[in-house]
């Protein structure tokens, strides 16, 4: 009982400090390189978030200027985290990939750091949290700059430095310089973080030589102290001020990213390539390029792009998409965004049950229901597997159509995954797919992260498009050198 009330005591305690704060609120986580463009490489590995709302930017301190560069790599379990260095000594920080949200942040303080509902992640190595006093360069960022306003969301530049208690007089001088006031960051799948905007130092290591150190001095990020639900923290990849990205001066260029297939999860020896600068966007070989879509109202810094309609098996079986899947209402509402951020492809309702439909009248084996109770899953079969081994060739294929003629066949375990091992010559797999809930409001679906495996994504922003290329992401790996022996 007493545990009882000391969980209910911190949850109260919690939404105090974030009645107290600000709330930005957030929906919801390979080429060879040339030495003469500007290039970065992180290395990505598997882990999961929410689907974050990127707030839009104004008063936009000017970027960095790209050069090319190379992270170490690290794979886990689901999703996808690249390390950090941040700090003077620097401190290696492992965080989400997530291109639906623009804040970067990190745990902070090893006794301080609190993290509300997080027991599953008590034990978890992945916990990294950065330690401010053991860092000569950090400073909190000021109530003047355009991180801190960007991050209050405020419809006028002078209310952080307003609630950081600056007078009128230094106000309208632009003489006050107290710290930028706490903020909370609120994501749909119900985590929130609050904390401070902070700056420091950013390393990053050259491609063609390893012992090449490029600093990227006042890099913001968001300095975490509490959460809900958020153990681990996030690199924001969306196309605001505060992304990383942008910081790095790439949000005028692009980045791509080859995600590897589920099995390589906790293999130690093999990452994902991400790559940004113009190496990212030079090649146009087997490239299938979508337009992205630009909502004009709402959720400007979200990847946007434009679905026609879904075919299951041949071309003969076509399953139109609804209008607000490929444009907006007046409001600002529709569209599908890509992201790195949400695990598996959401659609909206009846479209997604007419998929479902389609499917089963397609598939001849035994529905799983149990399965699909026990996991949430809407569509689970009873597969045969011979030899106790799982066949790539039961279920029929599915193709994504976008705008500007563009189909991309899904890898099939994208679609139809294990749920656990085969015995007695049978095996159960479930469709990766789920309903995208409050699809009237915002984005009306949302292609995830799983449904990319083995497929090179391209975010050209110069041209902004997306393009596609159906990949063995392992073999792209190596050929980065991201392979360890």
């Amino acid at each position: 009982m007493a545990s009882y009330f000391s969980i209910i005591t911190n949850i109260v305690s919690f939404l105090t400090i974030i009645a107290l704060c600000n709330v930005n609120q957030t929906l919801a986580r390979h080429k060879n390189p040339n030495s003469s463009s500007s290039l970065f490489v992180f290395g990505l590995t598997h882990s999961s978030s929410s689907l974050p709302i990127p707030k839009s930017s104004r008063y936009l301190t000017k970027p960095s200027q790209p050069l090319d560069m190379m992270e170490s790599l690290r794979e886990v379990t689901d999703g996808y985290l690249i390390s950090l260095n941040i700090g003077t000594p620097p401190q290696v920080i492992q965080v989400y990939m997530d291109t639906g949200s623009d804040l970067t942040w990190a745990p902070c303080g090893n006794l301080s750091f609190d993290c509300i509902d997080c027991d599953d992640y008590r034990n978890n190595k992945l916990m990294l949290v950065f330690s401010p006093s053991y860092s000569s360069s950090l400073v909190r960022d000021t109530c003047g700059s355009s991180f801190c306003f960007n991050i209050h969301s405020s419809d006028n530049h002078f209310d952080p430095c307003t609630m950081a208690g600056c007078s009128l007089s230094t106000l309208l001088k632009s003489t006050c310089f107290r710290p930028c006031p706490s903020f909370s960051y609120m994501y749909g799948g119900g985590g929130v973080v609050t904390g401070t905007l902070a700056r420091d130092t950013l390393k990053i290591h050259g491609i063609s030589n390893n012992s090449e150190v490029r600093d990227i001095a006042r890099f913001c990020f968001g300095c975490i102290r509490t959460t809900y639900r958020e153990p681990i923290g996030i690199a924001g990849f969306g196309r605001g001020a505060l992304s990383l990205p942008y910081q790095l001066g790439f949000l005028q260029k692009g980045f791509s990213h080859c995600f590897l297939a589920f099995k390589y999860a906790n293999n130690p020896n093999i990452s994902s390539p991400l790559v940004l600068g113009d190496v990212a966007i030079s090649s146009e070989d087997n490239l299938q390029f979508t337009p992205m879509l630009k909502s004009p109202i709402l959720y400007p810094n979200y990847y946007y792009i434009g679905l026609e309609a879904i075919t299951v098996g041949n071309y003969t079986t076509a399953n139109e998409a609804p209008l607000n899947l490929k444009e907006f209402d007046s409001q600002g509402n529709g569209g599908m965004i890509i992201d790195s951020g949400t695990t598996y492809t959401h659609l909206p309702d009846p479209f997604y049950s007419q998929l479902l439909s389609t499917l089963g009248s397609m598939i001849p084996h035994p529905r799983a229901t149990e399965f699909e109770m026990k996991t949430g899953f809407d569509l689970c079969y009873k597969v045969p597997c011979p030899n106790n081994t799982f066949r790539n060739d039961v279920f029929p294929p599915i193709t994504f159509h976008f705008l500007n003629n563009v189909s991309l066949v899904l890898p099939q375990e994208t679609c139809f995954y294990a749920m656990a091992a085969p015995s007695n010559s049978t095996g159960v797999k479930c469709l990766l797919f789920q309903i995208m809930n409050d699809g009237d409001y915002g984005p009306a679906g949302v292609f995830g992260s799983f449904q990319q495996q083995n497929v090179e994504v391209v975010y050209d922003l110069e041209k902004e498009r997306i393009g596609f290329r159906p990949m063995d992401c392992a073999s792209a790996a190596a050929s980065q050198g991201l392979h360890k022996n």
